[in-house]
């Protein structure tokens, strides 16, 4: 509810966030995953999904893997 409201009310801002949750950025626009500091990726969470083998299509494979949700990440 709260990732909606933000997404509803500042959908015309940059946004920065810092998610610990995958599911948290799997809507933005753009995602920048960080790796000790220095950018590893920076695209959108489409494109980076795409390339299996981007550390954010693994992260999300691997929550996907984890999560007892039976739920697709994308819903």
């Amino acid at each position: 509810m709260i990732q909606k409201t933000i997404r509803q009310q500042f959908s015309d801002s940059t946004i920065i966030a810092i998610a610990h949750r995958i599911t948290s950025v799997v809507k933005s626009d753009v995602v920048l995953v960080l790796n000790n500091g220095l950018i590893e990726e920076y695209d959108s969470p489409t494109t980076l999904l795409e390339n299996k083998s981007s550390s954010f299509s693994q992260l999300v494979a691997e929550y996907s893997m984890r999560s007892n949700s039976g739920h697709s990440i994308a819903e």
